[in-house]
């Protein structure tokens, strides 16, 4: 099996500033989101419900999902280049599943609900009355941030430990068989 090799001191901080830089864009990204649909549901303007809700076609997902890939990316080369591994810790391995998931829901599910949206935000503009915007866009602005801060705390206090115990040299095992034998 080849060995990885571990990042230099400076190698290791550029990586981890790309991957900071990279879920704060998420984040934001995610806020900024979150914002334009409260007030798209909100107001009683039509007209500024529309446009409200038009814009998050504008920017959300492939910005969203290029920070997201970004992050993973980074994440992965800090967890090969690093003592934490990738699935040596749990709140690692965690960060990961969240971050791919969450990667996936955004270009399989986000993805056609956004765009829906923004089709009915057209038809708000246009003076449709029967266009209304659905009130499940609220639920992923309220869900992806909240996992995004999950994973910046798993970040800071790195909780849960290791997966699996380090397995014991085997020349200790051979020595406590040997002196568990004597009679």
């Amino acid at each position: 099996m080849a060995t990885i090799r571990k990042l230099s001191g400076r190698a290791r901080k550029a990586v981890l500033l790309v991957h900071v830089l990279s879920a704060a864009a998420w984040l934001g990204i995610d806020l900024a989101l979150g914002i334009l649909v409260v007030v798209a549901l909100s107001t009683e303007d039509r007209a500024t419900a529309g446009v409200a809700i038009q814009a998050v076609d504008l920017f959300a997902i492939w910005p969203m999902f290029g920070a997201s890939v970004v992050c993973m990316i980074s994440g992965v080369v800090l967890g090969l280049g690093s003592k934490y591994g990738l699935v040596r810790y749990w709140w690692v391995a965690t960060k990961l599943v969240l971050n791919a998931g969450m990667s996936l829901l955004i270009a399989f599910a986000l993805r056609p609900g956004v765009a829906q949206a923004a089709e009915i935000g057209e038809r708000m503009l246009a003076g449709d009355p029967a266009a209304v915007i659905p009130s499940g866009v609220l639920h992923p602005v309220v869900v992806a941030p909240t996992l995004l801060l999950f994973a910046y705390f798993l970040s800071v206090f790195k909780p849960w430990g290791r997966i699996r115990r380090p397995a014991e040299p085997v020349e200790r095992r051979r020595r406590d068989l040997a002196g568990a034998v004597q009679l």
